[in-house]
């Protein structure tokens, strides 16, 4: 046995640990998002929150917006937008499914990335990748349906699909400028791009902006606050972290989601928790490294040797 486990490399680094604190944290968000949407539509809740993130780092970061460069603007568009997509998507499906089952959809990000590195930069994913993605998906019809009770997938989890797909290329656009932009400076642009495409998909949605309220300005400046630190967190760890290496450490997102939703009374059928535990499953698997066995240095007897120098 323990031969066999030493084939999986596993190590955890500095940057690793603090991205697995603020999955902790990220995994409580989906309540909340869920109680917004009784006061917001979601993408001016969207817009918001990227507005108030943005506008935090900003003001600790002005300073350095004067040094900002084309290949920062390019950047911080790009990943914006993905970043809308991402979230915008996961919080219109949260008016029609559980926080819990929302997080288990949400966490298929994870095994997509490979698939988009695949796609997008021509690296083949490995056996162990391929084999997640199969447990992922299986567990992602299991999770799915009106109640957890048919193989179907509804409005919400197709929506809430896509905005995994959206978060999966938004890693893979971190990792690839990680280590060529300052941080603050893409950080700025990214949420800022984020906040106004959200707001501006409100016109084609028919969304209207809703009444003030306290509660919605206390969750809007919450999440916005967090949101600015997940996202210089992820920019900055990302510089020696891998993109399929951070994603299989948000893996705990769902856990922690589904935790906070059953405190809170959600109760996913027996189905549903069995596809959740599938896509978790796939999300680690993926994440397994087969180490191929050095072959052993041929030994040559000396006589041989004597011989082959005469």
């Amino acid at each position: 046995m323990s031969a066999s486990l030493s084939r999986y490399k596993f190590s955890v680094k500095p940057q690793e640990a603090i991205l697995i604190l603020i999955t902790m944290f990220w995994g409580g968000t989906f309540l909340a998002v869920q109680y917004a949407m009784t006061l917001s539509g979601p993408f001016f809740f969207v817009g918001l929150r990227f507005a108030t993130a943005a506008l935090a780092v900003g003001l600790l970061s002005i300073k350095s917006l004067r040094g900002l460069t084309w290949l920062e603007v390019k950047a911080g568009i790009a990943i914006g937008i993905a970043i809308a997509l991402g979230y915008s998507m996961q919080t219109w499906g949260l008016q029609t499914i559980p926080s819990s089952k929302s997080a288990f959809i949400t966490a298929m990000y994870v095994p997509l990335v490979p698939l988009l590195q695949w796609v997008c930069l021509g690296k083949m994913p490995g056996v162990m990748s391929w084999v997640g993605v199969a447990l992922a998906f299986v567990g992602l019809i299991f999770l799915a349906g009106p109640e957890g009770t048919s193989l179907t997938l509804g409005a919400g989890e197709i929506i809430t699909l896509i905005s995994a797909l959206a978060i999966a290329a938004e890693i893979i656009m971190i990792s690839l400028w990680a280590g060529k932009v300052d941080i603050k400076r893409v950080t700025i642009v990214q949420l800022a791009t984020a906040s106004i495409v959200a707001f501006a998909a409100m016109v084609p949605a028919g969304e209207s902006v809703p009444p003030f309220s306290a509660g919605l300005a206390v969750i809007a400046l919450g999440l916005g606050i967090f949101s600015a630190i997940i996202q210089v967190t992820m920019n900055w760890a990302q510089r020696s972290v891998s993109p399929t290496r951070a994603t299989v450490i948000y893996t705990g997102e769902p856990v922690w989601a589904g935790i906070f939703g059953r405190i809170a009374g959600e109760r996913l059928p027996v189905l549903a928790l069995l596809g959740g535990a599938l896509i978790v499953l796939g999300v680690l698997v993926s994440e397994l490294k087969l180490k191929r066995k050095k072959a052993a240095p041929v030994s040559v007897p000396k006589e041989a040797l004597r011989r082959q120098g005469s």
